[in-house]
Formats: C-alpha cells, structure tokens, sequence
C-alpha cells in the first residue's frame, strides 16, 4: 500500500494520507486527563492527526515514502531546525519520488512593501505583521507564555525561490521546480493541497 505523508498538517489531514503535526496543542488533546478537558474548549485536531515532529524525524523507515508533502510549515521553524527537517524528509522520502512543499514568498512580501512604502503611514510595520515577523507586543504572565509556546504561529525564517532551492539542493534533492496548485504529474498530491496556500506563496517540487 503506498506511502504518502504530510507533515505540519494542522487540521487538513485526508484518509488517503498519514498526517503529522508537531503542535503542543495536540499533544495536550492525547494526554487522556488533560485532553478530556482540553478539547471541551477547543476545536480538536482530527482523529487521524499523528504527533509527529519532523524536525526530530518521524517514525518513518528510510526510503519508505512515495510523497512527502507540508504547506506553510517550514517558516516557523529556526534555520537549523530547516535544514535538520529537510535531512530527514529526505531520509524518508524513496528515491525518484516526489517532495513539494509550499512557503510565504520573501521577495512577494519584499515587493509589496516596496509598492507600499510611499502610500501607507507604517510600511515597516505592514511588512512585519504580513510577514509574521518581529514581536508586537510581550506575552505576560504564565497563560500568555503557554499560549505562545502552544501556538508556534510567528515565523522565524522566511524564504524565496532561489535560497529554497538552494536549500533544497544541499539537502540531496534534485528537479526542483517552481510548482502550482495541483499541477504534479502524481495524482496523489491532489488529495492534500489547498488552492488558497498557494497564494503569495513559493511552491517548490523536487525529487530525491
């Protein structure tokens, strides 16, 4: 039966794919006590969400996946966490078989904050709330710091075209190309994309 993975899946999580999120908030939902409560609050991760945290490695066999895919997730890790993600993607992934992942795109980002700078009052601070960056203001207390470190949804490296490939590339990957939504020659990947995260966004598909 073939072997198809998402990682960072949030809440999109298809029958046709095994889907992992690292997120704390999944992890409290399938501690037995906690989550008994936790999920009378909250809108639940689906049933066949894994924990699962790529940085770390999944629980997958090398060579053992005929497509890896994770849309908006590789942002919000530090870089070292980036290139040990790619390291193990590529470690899982078969050869010849097909990784796309999708990020924010840095140079549209750049480029619209460029467009904006003489026509709003605050470009700067337009571009670091599109972007996800910086830090507008200071959890306070123990429930703020908790939801911080639950929420994971800041961005902490942002990436374009040419460095993701270059990434890519170093990481063992080959045939990178700019993708679109659902245009790879492998069906399966049909089942997991979203059109809508596709939009102001770098898509990069690639083999191993």
């Amino acid at each position: 039966m073939p072997l198809y993975v998402q990682y960072g899946c949030g809440f999109s999580a298809p029958n046709t794919w095994k889907n992992y999120d690292a997120s704390p908030t999944l992890r409290f939902e399938r501690t037995w006590l906690i989550g008994k409560f936790y999920k009378k609050n909250i809108q639940p991760f689906p049933e066949n969400v894994l924990y699962g945290d790529i940085v770390k490695g999944l629980p997958e066999q090398e060579n053992t996946c005929d497509g890896i895919y994770c849309s908006h997730v590789l942002e919000h890790l530090s870089y070292q966490d980036f290139q040990s993600a790619l390291k193990n993607t590529y470690h899982i992934l078969k050869p010849g078989r097909i990784f796309r992942c999708v990020v924010p795109d840095l140079k549209f980002a750049i480029a619209k904050y460029l467009e904006d700078y003489n026509s709003v009052e605050n470009p700067a601070s337009e571009f670091m709330r599109r972007t996800l960056l910086g830090k507008e203001k200071r959890s306070k207390g123990l429930t703020g710091v908790i939801k911080d470190y639950a929420g994971n949804s800041k961005h902490l490296w942002m990436w374009d075209e040419k460095s993701l490939v270059s990434e890519l590339e170093k990481s063992g990957f080959k045939n990178c190309r700019i993708c679109f939504f659902n245009d790879s020659k492998d069906e399966h990947f049909k089942f997991v994309e979203e059109a809508n995260r596709f939009n102001e966004a770098v898509a990069i598909e690639c083999t191993k």
